[in-house]
């Protein structure tokens, strides 16, 4: 198989499913909640619990592993039952339960405990809803529905830091009280999933009699996958937690009341790219987008590693927001291409078990090196990664298309 372009024009004017809209307003809510608590996470750890660097990076990076390795079990047994709707409200009702925890923490135990059930949540619902995408969009509108819902996603990742910002000086920098302002959309998210949200009709492929997960089912899920899984490890590689991003402006002296716009900014990009980036993955070489994106994040790691004032931070993260919108909705589509309707669960389980457990090894590794060599250390080590990401997909021509 070579890679190839398709055409789609015919669906160029065809309107996405309501439920499509529906789930991407989820995400919008529940990541308003999430980022919100996040973009002040760090700085709290650091200032008011008196966390290093490396035991910050430990933490974010065990947080995005623990939602990974769920998203395996949770995948695979949505494909077991048939059943998407039931895990991915269980999954977000998890993560809302979690929100009044961060306010109330004392200790790193405790923020340790709040952040992992979080991610647990977030493991639960992620590979059943990204399955349910591909279950409910036909497939030549899966690059846009992908690139809908990530945008939608990433409008609530800068409206939280932005309300953050808002309630941060409202609240006089009192961060545990602008905490508990992320409870909100957090519930708005939940019950805008039970209601606006329907649990499509099987396909007659996956009607077919399923076993419970085992490492068989996903072994045959096919080479293409695995050169995909492959890639998306590589390139996470490159990419570390974003807490690094705010701990950046703050060591260049960006105010604490602030921090948060570091995140806006990176948003705002991410959310004003993805869907044309989603529009072009229904039409053109997803290797070509791989590449752009790749070189989006050396620039960014670049210009991090070099920044010396608040303002060079900020134009950092907005080129990091080009690489996340060139290369994440790419990825959920060509996973969602190349996997069986009965193993769509399973396959974007295994996905995000893999990329997982890259970003925590990334994670570890940002933060370590923060510790020992400073800042710029770690984002020329992210430069690095997505520099060889970028020359071997430049050298290497892989079949990843359908």
């Amino acid at each position: 198989m070579t890679e190839h372009t398709h055409d789609s024009s015919k669906f160029a004017h065809q309107a996405l499913p309501r439920d499509v809209w529906a789930l991407g307003f989820v995400s919008m809510f529940m990541d308003a909640s999430s980022e919100l608590i996040h973009s002040l996470l760090p700085v709290f750890l650091a200032t008011t619990l008196g966390a290093s660097m490396a035991t910050i990076g430990v933490l974010e990076g065990a947080a995005e592993a623990t939602a990974a390795i769920t998203k395996v079990f949770s995948g695979a047994l949505s494909d077991h039952i048939r059943k998407r709707k039931f895990l991915v409200v269980l999954g977000y009702g998890l993560s809302a339960l979690t929100k009044p925890a961060f306010p109330l923490a004392r200790t790193m135990g405790w923020v340790f405990g709040a952040r992992i059930t979080d991610r647990v949540g977030k493991g639960i619902r992620g590979a059943p809803r990204d399955a349910l995408v591909a279950d409910i969009t036909p497939p030549a509108l899966r690059g846009r529905a992908y690139g809908l819902r990530q945008a939608l996603d990433t409008v609530g990742a800068f409206t939280g830091p932005s309300l953050a910002i808002v309630f941060m000086l409202w609240f006089a920098n009192d961060i545990r009280a602008v905490m508990w302002i992320a409870v909100v959309p957090a519930l708005l998210a939940v019950a805008l999933l039970v209601v606006a949200v329907r649990e499509p009709e099987p396909s007659r492929d996956a009607q077919k009699p399923r076993d419970g997960f085992s490492w068989t089912s996903a072994g045959k899920l096919g080479m293409r996958f695995w050169l995909i899984v492959g890639i998306a490890v590589i390139s996470t590689l490159a990419r570390f937690s974003e807490a690094f991003l705010i701990l950046r402006a703050r060591s260049v002296g960006l105010a604490i009341g602030f921090v948060p716009a570091i995140m806006i900014v990176m948003n705002v990009v991410y959310a004003g790219f993805a869907y044309p980036a989603g529009l072009a993955a229904d039409r053109i070489s997803a290797r070509k987008l791989l590449i752009y994106g790749m070189g989006a994040l050396v620039v960014a790691d670049g210009v991090l590693a070099l920044a010396r004032s608040p303002g060079v931070v900020f134009l950092g993260a907005a080129i990091w927001g080009l690489h996340m919108a060139l290369t994440q909705g790419l990825l959920s589509k060509l996973v969602a291409d190349v996997a069986p309707p009965g193993l769509r669960g399973t396959a974007f389980g295994v996905f995000n078990l893999a990329t997982g457990v890259a970003l925590l090894l990334a994670s570890v590794i940002a933060g370590a090196l923060w510790s020992r060599f400073g800042a710029p250390a770690t984002f020329v080590s992210g430069a690095v990664f997505a520099a060889l990401t970028m020359a071997g997909l430049l050298v290497y021509r892989p079949a990843i298309r359908t």
